[in-house]
């Protein structure tokens, strides 16, 4: 059995300067561990691939497409694939999501 603790993965070089922490990486799906702190905001961005979202702390605003949302803890967002998509922290405590691709993106994430 392998486990992962997000506290000892490595966070990974990312555009939008956040922790992101990728917990699991097969030829079949990438999962990511992110924290956004108050007053961050990942940049305007399209995935290749459907993603989804599951909010584990915290309260933030997720953007899909032309929809706004403030969503909390244990909210599942799904983000269709070529979707413009975004998070933002407008509050006082971290917000923490796990961020799953599928498939696995074979083709880079586009930054607007």
């Amino acid at each position: 059995m392998k486990t992962i603790e997000v506290k000892n993965a490595k966070t990974v070089d990312n555009p939008h300067g956040v922790d992101a922490r990728k917990i699991y990486d097969t030829e079949n799906a990438i999962v990511v561990h992110m924290t956004i702190a108050p007053g961050e905001s990942l940049k305007r961005h399209i995935t290749p691939v459907d993603v989804f979202f599951y909010v584990l702390s915290g309260r933030g605003i997720v953007e899909v497409g032309d929809e706004k949302l403030e969503v909390g803890p244990d909210t599942l967002i799904e983000s269709p694939a070529k979707i413009v998509h975004c998070w933002y922290n407008e509050g006082d405590e971290p917000l923490r999501v796990i961020v799953v691709k599928v498939p696995r993106p074979t083709e880079s994430t586009r930054i607007l």
